[in-house]
């Protein structure tokens, strides 16, 4: 590949190196209003990123390059990976005996939203800590929103260039310029994060916790200030508020844009949309209804606690509220399919997505019709929109990869020598960026802290390829991306 590409690419990930080094400051601040010695550590890394980010930016600074689908796919990935291992900085310096593996882990849990965790005894970490992995998630949460809505549209990965069906098409976008589309995104996810945040200390929550799991809940994230997770408060009302905003920032951004802005009630009424909140409520409404049966449990405290983790699985945010998998066999089953499948596309949540089964689902019933009246002309449609067939080759691209890692992932766990359960919902719940798995060890009543480095190396692999869409990452595993 032309090295005049990397000029550019590397001066980008320097710049966005300064930013991350100056949100630093933030929870260094925090630590030093609590009185805690682990502001110098964050002050420390933010100096160090910050010198190194500056000095990169200067040194490789020049006219800016032609955004062409080789940079794109570089940039992306190199984005991801300076994220995470800026972000893991102040995790493996601070005194939490965390070992490289496990910092990476923990860091691009947090910048890829997935969720899992393999600290211990949150309830006692430093205030700054917290606050840093939160930061994170929510500035991850940014950087997927934007990835989805300008970058992957461009790069035509694994369906994403069906955005040119929505607003992000110049026939139907909110506002003309891309700057202003931009700034109304920001000003709608900062917005949900600070009314997210004022319900959740309304309901009980205290200041510091509000607005940890605002920025965790609008980011899809799922990180807690507690190992207990939503189950330390103990309050039905802040189940349904958690419930309401990871639903809410399950939807696609680009639509909640036109809604807001142009008060469009149809932008509401996308087929993905329609999907996604039919399977949400249709899962929670069975295993609401199974958990007051089979458990001798109330039925609106049931339903509480189904909406609330089924909500927290299918939008990948990864709170729970109880162990459901302790409810019985159905509540497995349940919450193992549900890790498949996912938020919308175009938002911060992971998975296989809604949009990608419509399309699917429509793929399956025109070849039915096909087979009936094989001289007919029917074509694959997402609403009143018809879907090329390279968009349809993208789709079954995607989800056949996203088949083949999970399983070439679960064989490398079993050979790490972890059990068939461990090692299948660990990477499922990687590749989705969910966050909890099945069983005892990784399940929502577990963590990842008992897992080994080379695992956690290989999930943390997992949770970058599910949240750059896969095709993004492999594309750079073949000669021809490197040829001159």
């Amino acid at each position: 590949m032309n090295a005049s590409l990397l000029r550019p690419a590397i001066y980008i990930a320097a710049l966005c190196g300064l930013y991350l080094a100056t949100a630093m400051f933030l929870p260094a601040m925090m630590d030093l209003y609590y009185g805690h010695d682990d502001w110098q550590v964050f002050a420390l890394s933010a100096f160090m990123v910050g010198g190194i980010s500056l000095m990169t930016a200067l040194a490789t600074r020049g006219a800016p390059p032609v955004f062409t689908k080789r940079l794109g796919f570089l940039l992306v990935n190199l984005l991801w990976v300076i994220f995470s291992l800026v972000g893991a900085i102040p995790l493996y310096l601070a005194d939490h005996d965390l070992s490289f593996a496990q910092s990476i882990f923990e860091s691009i849990s947090a910048i890829t939203t997935t969720g899992s965790t393999v600290l211990v005894g949150l309830d006692d970490l430093p205030p700054g800590i917290l606050l840093w992995r939160s930061l994170l998630q929510w500035l991850g949460g940014i950087g997927i929103v934007a990835l989805g809505l300008f970058v992957l549209p461009f790069l035509r990965v694994g369906g994403m260039s069906f955005f040119k069906l929505e607003s992000s098409d110049t026939s139907d976008k909110p506002f003309a310029r891309l700057a202003s589309f931009t700034r109304a995104f920001i000003g709608i996810y900062v917005g949900i994060t600070l009314v997210c945040a004022i319900c959740y200390a309304w309901a009980g929550m205290n200041r510091f916790d509000a607005l940890n799991h605002a920025l965790t809940t609008v980011a899809t994230g799922g990180f807690s200030t507690h190992d207990a997770s939503f189950g330390y408060f103990n309050s039905i009302p802040l189940l349904w508020i958690s419930t309401v905003f990871m639903t809410i920032c399950s939807l696609p951004f680009s639509l909640l844009i036109i809604f807001v802005v142009r008060r469009r009630l149809d932008s509401l009424r996308d087929p993905q949309i329609i999907v996604f909140v039919g399977y949400l409520f249709v899962f929670s409404v069975a295993l609401g209804v199974y958990h007051h049966l089979n458990n001798d449990v109330g039925l609106g405290t049931a339903l509480a606690h189904s909406f609330h983790n089924i909500s927290s699985i299918l939008s990948t945010t990864g709170y729970a509220s109880t162990d459901y998998t302790a409810w019985g066999p159905f509540a497995v089953a349940l919450a193992f399919f549900a890790t498949f499948m996912g938020g919308c596309t175009g938002s911060t949540a992971g998975g296989i997505k809604a949009y990608r089964f419509v399309v699917l689902f429509n793929i399956v019933g025109t070849g039915l019709k096909r087979l009936v009246y094989p001289n007919a002309v029917y074509s694959v449609r997402y609403g009143k929109a018809v879907i090329e067939p390279e968009a349809q080759r993208g789709i079954f691209l995607f989800v056949a990869l996203y088949i083949f890692l999970w399983a070439v992932g679960s064989l490398a766990m079993t050979l790490l020598g972890y059990d068939f359960l461990t090692s299948a919902s660990s990477v499922i719940t990687a590749l989705s960026n969910v966050g909890p798995g099945i069983g005892d060890i990784v399940g929502p009543a577990g963590n990842f802290s008992t897992i080994s480095d080379p695992a956690l190396y290989l999930l943390s692999v997992m949770m970058l390829a599910g949240r750059l869409e896969i095709l993004t990452v492999l594309v750079l595993l073949t000669p021809l991306f490197w040829r001159q």
